[in-house]
């Protein structure tokens, strides 16, 4: 019985150990990855593997799994315009690497390649960009100046072994002289409408008076000209008008009372 127990144990002893060389013999790469195998004896192997479960010769070979999928990453810069204004701008950059260029990537630049070759690419390609626009041109022109920031960076990060899917300006803002200006500019912009909101309407004022004046005396002319031919008879058509409306308004009062004149009026009067 002791010899069985033994020989079991000896044979669960072998399992786990067998087990264990082979867990240790097999690695996985997830979707969206890559993995590059560095050989202590033959270095950095030119193959790239892809997703799945592989074999490798443990203690002797070593995976490095990069992360093959889009990743962003914001890049701020703070440059100077061609007039020579301070612009702090950032720039959100989506990349990934060539997979078939990962073992030069992992030899010459290292797993953290981001790091080391998008702050400072970013840098450079902005600051040549932005020094051909003026401030004002940095902004009307803004579709321009990221088109054109976005080829240039592309082809320099294509010397790294690096894809980038899409580059664009985020944030755009200028110093605090550069604001000022700005603001006072359209402070002094708006005071010119206004003052000139206020040259014409006096000048419509003016014509308006003018037109009314005209139109004054046009009718002061039509006035002499019917009382020096018709005489009297125009004034006193106007008297009768005139009577005519007051005792229009005066019928509609009721504390206005009318007496019948040239006789007396008796009134009934209590005793």
């Amino acid at each position: 019985m002791a010899k069985l127990f033994e020989s079991i144990g000896k044979l669960g002893l072998a399992l786990a150990i067998g087990g264990g060389v082979v867990n240790s013999a097999l690695f996985n790469v997830d979707a969206g990855h890559r993995a590059v195998i560095f050989d202590r004896f033959r270095g950095v192997q030119d193959a790239v593997v892809g997703e799945g479960t592989h074999f490798l010769i443990p203690w002797v070979q070593k995976p490095i799994i990069f992360d093959c999928r889009s990743r962003p990453r914001n890049v701020p810069v703070i440059t100077g315009s061609k007039d020579l204004q301070n612009v702090n701008i950032t720039l959100r950059i989506l990349f990934r690497p060539v997979a078939t260029q990962l073992p030069r990537i992992f030899m010459s630049i290292g797993e953290d390649y981001d790091e080391r070759v998008l702050p400072s690419i970013t840098t450079e390609v902005l600051k040549a960009v932005v020094a051909r626009f003026d401030a004002g041109e940095l902004i009307t022109q803004r579709e321009l100046v990221s088109r054109q920031v976005s080829e240039d960076l592309t082809e320099r990060a294509s010397t790294f072994g690096l894809i980038l899917d899409d580059v664009s300006l985020t944030h755009l803002t200028f110093g605090k002289e550069f604001t000022e200006a700005v603001e006072m500019k359209q402070v002094a912009q708006q005071e010119a409408e206004r003052a000139r909101f206020v040259v014409e309407k006096a000048e419509q004022q003016k014509q308006a008076a003018i037109i009314s004046a005209a139109g004054d005396s046009h009718a002061a002319l039509l006035i002499a000209n019917s009382l020096a031919e018709a005489g009297d008879g125009l004034v006193e058509l106007r008297k009768l008008e005139a009577a005519e409306d007051i005792a229009f308004q005066l019928s509609r009062s009721r504390n206005v009372t009318y007496l019948p004149s040239g006789q007396g009026t008796l009134f009934q009067l209590p005793q």
